[in-house]
């Protein structure tokens, strides 16, 4: 590729954004009472958000749902046209409906205006233009007008998709907020994601307790290296019958071959050892477990019992799986 055109490339990338940018910093300073209704209106609610649009808008609609459902604000998609022709039922009388439609004169849309009316819901538009038919038929009306679209032919929907995405993320964020929406609550809802995972889930749920490198403070080096090669955790630990003695990583093992070299062999586990090593029970958190690793800068903690007795081991790699 020759650089004439890495920069043509690069330039086309570059008007591309810096055109959607201004388009929400102008959206950002339009917002006013409409958007604070808006938010009100669904945090006054007992019902659900109903998104609906047609093609791009739809796709968008989709989105926003989503990120709704996921912070706290019951939320789903209903196709413009299949709800003409029967999913209408999926929408109860105290549900708000959203309809995304950058022209305001989407024909599938417009067709669910009436039953909407009629079913006694709310309908919160979100158009490019005031004056349109859904606009003027809507109880609220969020302008996301913008002048004109990325594509270098203003045709293909982008400044405008990107504008109705980011005021769906604007009310996410309002309503999060507004309801106290805290990273428990994320949480809850995502308990497959790695945030919700490290929320949910307890140390012993995620802990090593089988086959632990456990070894005896008299053992030799050679048993010592054997020992942390079959346990594969990078560490072995020292015991007295149950009492903890201390731990030894890799690390320490390298290190001392170093420093000591000739007289290495000679060693004994202790010699080399982390006493009092970092503990964690079973009931805590694996947030609480990475917390304490990330504080004293270790990539792993025992697990003990009430009675300081070994139960397993939890690492960094347990955690962020």
């Amino acid at each position: 590729m020759t650089s004439d055109k890495r920069k043509q490339i690069i330039s086309l990338a570059s008007e591309a954004l810096q055109t959607e940018a201004d388009a929400l910093l102008r959206i950002k300073r339009g917002l006013g009472d409409d958007f604070v209704n808006a938010v009100e209106a669904i945090l006054s609610s007992n019902g659900k958000v109903i998104m609906t649009g047609m093609g791009k808008s739809g796709l968008i609609a989709k989105k926003i749902a989503a990120t709704l459902a996921s912070t706290g604000t019951p939320s789903f998609y209903v196709h413009p046209g299949e709800a003409f022709h029967g999913d209408l039922g999926m929408i109860s009388k105290g549900d708000i409906v959203i309809a995304l439609s950058y022209s305001g004169e989407t024909d599938e849309v417009l067709k669910i205006v009436p039953f909407i009316h009629d079913n006694g819901n709310m309908l919160i538009s979100m158009t490019g233009n005031p004056r349109s038919s859904l606009a003027k038929n809507s109880d609220i009306h969020l302008d996301v007008a913008v002048e004109h679209e990325a594509c270098i032919l203003h045709l293909a929907p982008t400044t405008s998709t990107t504008a109705q995405l980011a005021m769906g993320d604007a009310l996410a964020v309002a309503l999060m907020k507004m309801r106290n929406f805290t990273s428990m609550d994320y949480a809850r809802l995502h308990p497959g994601g790695s945030l919700g995972r490290r929320l949910l889930m307890t140390v012993g749920n995620a802990m090593r307790r089988n086959d632990l490198p456990i070894i005896g403070e008299d053992c030799s080096a050679t048993e010592m290296i054997q020992r942390m090669s079959q346990g594969g955790l990078g560490l072995i630990v020292i015991c007295r019958g149950e009492e903890i003695l201390g731990i030894v990583t890799d690390g320490d093992v390298r290190r001392a071959m170093e420093s000591r070299q000739a007289e290495f062999f000679s060693i004994k586990p202790m010699d080399i050892a982390t006493p009092h090593p970092k503990c964690i029970h079973p009931d805590e958190k694996l947030i609480e477990a990475e917390k304490l690793m990330t504080q004293h800068k270790v990539n792993s903690l025992l697990v003990v019992d009430a009675q300081e007795r070994l139960l397993g081991v939890i690492q960094i790699y347990d955690i962020k799986l």
